[in-house]
């Protein structure tokens, strides 16, 4: 009964497999916890039929390396790329789901335009942006730089696990600091921090050219996000505010003033 078990396992294609677990999980999953899954198969396989050593010892996938799980992946990508498939394997988050193409973008914009509504309001968006771009940050720092109370969107940011507490700073009262989390990454179609547009580049880019602007919002929203058009907007518009909040302090310490 094991061998017949063993059998049919063996002669399932990984690379389907893979594909199938990465289709049907909600979740970007990274390599290791894919090869987790296809090593827990046939270990619990091996486990049911008692079998001898030498028949646990094929049951094994020793073979199957986190590289091998990668290289499955990208093969799964070439061939959706030659077969002018409508999706591909994308990286987001330190792990591997599927997403449609830019260009089908408008299609499925239709089917999921009720989804694609804001679910962020203009202060929460504001307020992550300055998170995002100077975290670690306190609440008061938040505050001195939006001018408004930030306890409501704060809490509501950390209910939605955009953000997280990462410490205490090391001023009086040694307050609370904010930074943002994997489902940021996620939500914004990231695979880092890293990718994240810099201030400098954001300026040079966009300046006072509505059409550059433009451009630049359509190019970030062709990532494989979650994220509308107006998010972003809002998200890219609220770096001048960082950056007006940061060329105030240098101000401030070089005149003296406390």
């Amino acid at each position: 009964m094991m061998e017949s078990r063993e059998h049919v396992l063996d002669r399932m294609d990984i690379r389907r497999i893979v594909e199938a677990l990465i289709f049907a999980s909600d979740e970007p999953l990274s390599a290791s916890v894919l090869r987790q899954l296809i090593v827990e198969s046939k270990s619990n396989g091996a486990a049911e039929g008692s079998p001898s050593s030498a028949e646990a010892d094929s049951a094994r996938p020793t073979s199957i390396g986190i590289e091998d799980i990668r290289a499955i992946i990208a093969s799964l990508d070439e061939e959706y790329r030659a077969t002018h498939r409508a999706f591909r394997i994308v990286e987001v988050a330190g792990g591997y789901q599927f997403a449609t193409l830019p260009e089908f973008a408008e299609w499925v914009g239709r089917l999921f335009r009720e989804h694609a509504r804001r679910r962020l309001s203009q202060s929460a968006l504001e307020t992550l942006s300055i998170i995002a771009y100077k975290q670690p940050v306190s609440k008061q720092e938040i505050e001195n730089i939006r001018g408004v109370n930030a306890e409501y969107v704060l809490k509501t940011l950390l209910e939605k696990n955009l953000i997280t507490i990462v410490g205490r700073a090391s001023t009086v009262g040694r307050p609370l600091l904010y930074g943002t989390t994997e489902e940021f990454l996620k939500y914004f179609g990231l695979r880092s921090l890293d990718e994240l547009p810099k201030l400098k580049e954001i300026d040079e880019l966009l300046g006072d050219d509505e059409d550059i602007r433009q451009r630049v919002l359509r190019e970030l929203r062709d990532r494989d996000s979650t994220v509308s058009s107006e998010e972003l907007d809002l998200f890219m518009k609220e770096h001048l505010r960082v950056k007006e909040s940061e060329t105030s302090e240098r101000s401030s310490k070089l005149s003296g003033e406390p």
